[in-house]
Formats: C-alpha cells, structure tokens, sequence
C-alpha cells in the first residue's frame, strides 16, 4: 500500500518566521509547537510528512492583504508594487526573524541546514531541515557586510528583491495578465550582490524579480538559475510567473524551479478563487517537459499565499502526493520532485 507521507517533502519556499514575527511586537517561537493559525506547525509538518524547505525571513508590507487578495479574486487586476522599506528598519527585522529560526532550532523544532549533505541527514532522521532564505535583499548595506554577517549565521538563498522597489532593483506586480516585463532590472548595487551571493555560495531566488532583472542574473551569474516559488506562464499568464524564454534559461543553466501552491498562480484565469488541487500536478508536467525532471520540485508559499482549500496546510500534502500519483508520475519520479530535486540544485549551488 502507497504511504500517504512519503515521499518526504523538502519546499522551496515557506512564510512560517514571518507569521510567528507577526507585527514585530510579540515575537514567538511557540505557537508553532503549539498550533499556528497559518499553515505550518509541528504536529501538521509531522502529519504531511514535511520534510523541511527554505524558510524566509519576509519583510512586511504596509497593505491589507485580505483586501489585496479580494482584488485578485478579479478577471483583472493589478496590485502595483509597494513603498521600498529602508535599510535600517529592514535590518531590524531579518535579525529578529532570523533570531526566530534559530530559537526554533535552540526549542528541537528544526535544525538550520548550510549544506545539502545536512539537509539529507535530517531527512533521514526525522528533524525537520531549515534553510534560511532572504526574500528581497533589504537587510543588506550596499558594503555587502550584513550579507557576510548573516551567511556566516546561515544565510544560503536570497531573493534580490521581492516584489518592490529597492537598492537592489525592481520587482514584479502581482498583475493578471502580463508578463514580467514591467520595468528596469538590476541597480549597479545589485549586480554587485549578484557577484557576492556567487563568490559565496548563496542560492539566488529570482521567484519575484522582473524579467530585465531576470535577464540580468542570467548573464552575469556563473550559477545555476533558481526559481524557489514560481510557475508556468503559459498555464497562467500572470507577472510572476516564468514564460518559457527564461524556463530555456533555466534549463540551460542546470537550475531549478518549484511549483508555487498561491492560487492565483495556478489558476489559467489567474483568480484569487478556489480550485482543485489537480492543478499542482498540471505546472509540474509543463515544467518537466521544458526543464527535465532533475529540475522541478514544490515551492508551496505555505503562510505567504492562499492555496486550494482541499489542501489547507502541510498537513494537506498527502493529497499533494495522491494528486501527483493521479496524474502519472511514479516512484522514482516522485522522490525527485518531492525533495531530491531540490537537494541537487543547492549541492550544485550551496554545496
């Protein structure tokens, strides 16, 4: 009989210290022994047989986003891109997010991963594995000497930007339809970070980054090219999604993408509105015919984005898994996809 938790699942992308730094005036390890609101806790990640993935420190943004999410429910929209954050509140907030993650390792919740090797032997003994991820860049000075302090901490992956404006560059909106092309790329500050993130070993997200930014990683990047929490554009044509130009790129590079679980990402109409789960399964066929199954995996967004109902939280991926058996894929293909994919990727970048 199929285990319903296995393949352990390692994700490209969560939003978990985000929601246990909630408005920054009560930090708290806690509720996620206890039972978080959002989607991911130990007794649900132990349920789902969630393996461990890249957990991002998230620099909150001044929008409703109930009210952010009801527009995207819309045919159309488009949401703009939020105010920059400057550097000294965003400095602020990555050391007490990423103080968070290692409470939670310091409370035996996870171990912080540097290494593909560790992330494997956490897999096999049932610790969940963090990776610490950066999404957007604006904890780091233009002298480069956070991105020193916080790789020797653990740093391995960061996104340039999210999906605003900053020293770095521009962000893609949260716009249907379009496509990525919606603006300058990268500042002279952000070629920079691209040579420094290389120089260390740091995995570059270009999950939310613009197509010129896009563009620009790709020709001065000697790295594979990573997408953590992205789709198929041509499945849904929204901004944040990749068109098959830069799944090419992608491809060619020996990089990786993982498929995003926000709705509005999976949806062909790109609506904020419920669907089947189906659709997870559907981005991973499209992406393995173009990338090459070594090259796809998940990137749920668990905490960041509102995902089919039939799936609720990590404790929802047994039906993931079931989807994903549903539609043709076998035993060897589902460990790849589930989380060896992605240990290949950051052996190759990270080591």
């Amino acid at each position: 009989m199929t285990n319903p938790v296995t393949p352990l699942i390692f994700d490209g992308h969560n939003d978990l210290i985000f929601t246990l730094f909630g408005d920054g005036s009560n930090p708290d390890p806690q509720p996620f022994f206890d039972g978080t609101d959002g989607h991911v806790d130990a007794r649900r990640c132990k349920e789902g047989g969630f393996g461990g993935g890249l957990f991002a420190v998230f620099l909150s943004v001044p929008i409703d986003m109930e009210e952010a999410f009801a527009k995207m429910a819309q045919p159309r929209y488009d949401l703009g891109l939020p105010e920059p954050i400057a550097w000294p509140e965003a400095i602020g907030m990555a050391l007490t997010q990423t103080a968070l993650l290692f409470r939670l390792e310091e409370m035996g919740g996870l171990k912080v991963c540097r290494t593909a090797t560790e992330i494997e032997e956490c897999l096999g003994n049932g610790t969940i594995a963090a990776v610490l991820h950066f999404e957007g860049a604006e904890a780091i000075d233009p002298e480069f000497a956070a991105l020193e302090v916080f790789y020797q901490a653990g740093l391995r992956s960061l996104g340039p930007v999210w999906s605003r404006p900053s020293a770095f560059g521009h962000g893609v909106p949260f716009r249907y339809p379009s496509d990525g092309d919606t603006g300058p790329g990268l500042t002279e500050h952000g070629l920079e970070l691209v040579r420094q993130c290389d120089r260390l070993g740091v995995m570059l997200d270009l999950s939310h980054l613009n197509e010129a930014g896009f563009w620009d990683v790709a020709r001065l990047s000697t790295k594979p090219l990573v997408a953590t929490h992205s789709n198929a554009h041509a499945l849904c044509p929204h901004a944040r999604n990749l068109t098959d130009k830069q799944l090419d790129a992608i491809r060619d590079s020996d990089g990786m993408v993982g498929v995003n679980f926000a709705l509005s990402f999976l949806r062909q109409d790109g609506r904020m509105v419920d669907a089947g789960i189906d659709l997870i399964p559907r981005h991973l066929d499209y992406l393995i015919d173009k990338l090459g199954e070594d090259r796809v995996g998940l990137g749920s967004d668990f905490d960041g984005a509102r995902i089919p109902s039939e799936l609720e939280s990590v404790a929802g991926l047994p039906n993931v898994r079931a989807a994903m058996r549903r539609h043709g894929f076998n035993d060897a293909l589902m460990e790849k996809l589930c989380y060896r994919n992605w240990l290949g990727a950051i052996a190759r970048i990270v080591g």
